[in-house]
């Protein structure tokens, strides 16, 4: 289980380098590479937040484009170490659940789509008061190719604009269950 997601995250990590060896040579284009965060507040408690940023936690707010089908653990669950496939319009990406630590507020995602982008993502939570969570959620793009770049660089700047989303579907989602 964890030799799977160890082998995806190097395969990820060589199509990076490669990438980036590529990138060297004067006759190339060098791959795009963007950083971007967002913050917003979730009205419940960190122990209430934070399961709903496992990838299946995620379904229930998200929307029909999220959808993880679990390759590992069978059946799916959000664990560290959980390795999902999420089909995104043409293109399928490949995730790997590397850090998920549910009292610690802490989850992280390595994904990629292959011969365009790896990402890591990374969701850090806080508690503000009892009832309040504070989220932090950044994620860094790698296109693979240079004939990606600028796919990369469109999912930065929609990167940027998704705290406001997040923050009212969650909100949502929440208002939903209290009924």
């Amino acid at each position: 289980m964890i030799a799977t997601a160890f082998a995806i995250c190097v395969c990820a990590i060589h199509a990076m380098n490669n990438a980036q060896s590529a990138a060297t040579s004067d006759t190339r284009v060098s791959q795009a590479h963007v950083s971007n965060s967002f913050h917003f507040l979730v009205h419940a408690p960190l122990s209430r937040a934070a399961p709903l940023f496992g990838p299946d936690g995620e379904r229930s707010w998200a929307g029909e484009g999220w959808n993880p089908q679990f390759l590992h653990p069978q059946p799916g669950e959000d664990v560290q170490g959980a390795v999902f496939a999420v089909q995104h319009g043409h293109h399928k990406s490949v995730w790997v659940n590397t850090v998920f630590d549910l009292a610690g507020g802490r989850m992280q995602y390595v994904s990629f789509v292959p011969d365009i982008v790896v990402s890591v993502v990374d969701v850090r939570l806080s508690s503000v008061d009892p009832s309040t969570t504070s989220v932090e959620v950044t994620y860094v793009r790698t296109a693979l190719d240079s004939s990606a770049n600028e796919e990369v660089r469109a999912l930065g700047q929609s990167d940027r604009q998704k705290g406001p989303l997040w923050e009212a579907d969650i909100e949502t989602y929440l208002k939903e269950q209290r009924k």
